[in-house]
Order: C-alpha cells, then structure tokens, then sequence
C-alpha cells in the first residue's frame, strides 16, 4: 500500500499503523490499514487485468485531515448507521502493481 500512495501520489502517512488486513472477495484483492490518528486507508485492486482499482480514505468521526492529504483531496461526508458520520475520499489508481 505504501508503495501505491508513494508512487501514484507521491503521498507518504505520517501517522503509525496499528493494524492491516488483506483479503479477497469477488474477484476484489482488498488491503485496510487502520492508523493511530483515525484514518484508516483501503486499497481496492481488481484480479483480472482492466478491473476497478482504487485508493480510499476514511478519517474517524471528529478527526482533522492529515496534512499529507489536506491540500490534495476533498472530504465527503456519509451518514452510517452502524458507524455515525463517516468523511471520506478516494482516487483511481492508474498503474499496475
């Protein structure tokens, strides 16, 4: 995941990662990173080639931006029933990894 942030955007998390997770479903590879600041960042990759591949951000309810993501992207919000009101953005990934 770093390698992605890094590469694509040239974005490089300041905070401590306190837990990750990978799996497939669908024909999705999935990867989150919860991070001691709040925000926790989800990369999802298609398996076969020309499939869905994006990045997603999601800051904890009451959290500020992070600096490395503030001037670059926008944060929209959501109402959630099981998790209050979610903020988050995203981009497409344009390489292959």
């Amino acid at each position: 995941m770093t390698g992605i942030l890094k590469a694509e955007r040239d974005i490089v998390i300041e905070s401590t990662p306190l837990e990750a997770t990978d799996f497939e479903v669908d024909g999705l590879r999935m990867t989150y990173v919860f991070y001691e600041s709040g925000l926790a960042i989800n990369v999802m990759y298609a398996i076969a080639d020309g499939g869905k591949r994006a990045v997603g951000f999601k800051l904890s309810e009451g959290m500020e931006i992070p600096d490395e993501l503030a001037s670059r992207f926008r944060f929209a919000r959501q109402k959630s029933k099981l998790a209050g009101v979610i903020r988050g953005s995203f981009f497409v990934i344009k390489g292959s990894y």
